[in-house]
């Protein structure tokens, strides 16, 4: 097994790497599509389509009518969010770890920040993280690097190797090398359903209890 050096700070994407929240995700996605009058996703690809932010992807999906899908996809997600949300096995873990340690941890999201924040809050797991930056929050989302950077603002570690970029997609690996960081993918599945050989993890993972094991003393 591939074993990583202990980073200095940890950068974790949110859903399917600390928490799953894609049925509040697909109810919501769904309720828009209906109201565009187009033929909803279901909850499988939504989990493979839905990895850019709001900002990025309904303006391809909904040309000039974007901004009224991003309205009716909020107001759909407001109302169920918290009641779908639930922590992945072995996240509080890894986070109390790193807590323990003296090692700052943050995520960076393409889900929008108030909401990210408002999840994190509702876990209680707002005091493991230095920074919580969702879409829109810096002036360009993931994979650009500008999230982590703003992520990692007053720890006094700045983006780099020592940093480890924890996430499930391609869409994360590509942040992790634009920021210079050390790409980890948690993802169940081998070989990853999305291509990663473009920016190549570090380790590939199966989960938060895997990482745990990498946070070696």
């Amino acid at each position: 097994m591939i074993v990583l050096r202990p980073p200095r700070a940890v950068v974790f994407d949110w859903d399917s790497t600390l928490v799953d929240n894609w049925g509040g995700i697909t109810r919501a996605l769904e309720r828009t599509f209906v109201a565009m009058g187009r033929t909803p996703w279901t909850e499988v690809e939504v989990r493979a389509n839905a990895k850019l932010s709001l900002r990025d992807t309904f303006p391809m999906l909904f040309g000039e009518r974007s901004e009224e899908a991003t309205q009716l996809f909020y107001s759909g997600f407001e109302a169920v969010h918290l009641e779908t949300l639930r922590a992945l096995d072995g996240a509080p873990d890894i986070l109390e770890a790193l807590l323990a340690r003296g090692i700052p941890a943050a995520v960076v999201s393409n889900k929008n920040g108030g909401y990210l924040r408002r999840e994190a809050a509702h876990l209680g797991w707002d005091r493991y993280f230095h920074r919580i930056i969702g879409a829109t929050d810096a002036p360009r989302d993931k994979p650009a690097p500008d999230p982590v950077h703003l992520a990692l603002e007053g720890t006094g570690i700045a983006a780099g190797p020592e940093v480890w970029f924890v996430g499930d997609s391609a869409v994360d690996l590509a942040c992790a090398h634009a920021a210079g960081c050390t790409a980890v993918l948690i993802h169940p599945e081998n070989p990853h359903p999305e291509d990663v050989t473009i920016h190549p993890p570090a380790v590939h993972l199966d989960g938060c209890r895997a990482l745990l094991l990498q946070l070696h003393d």
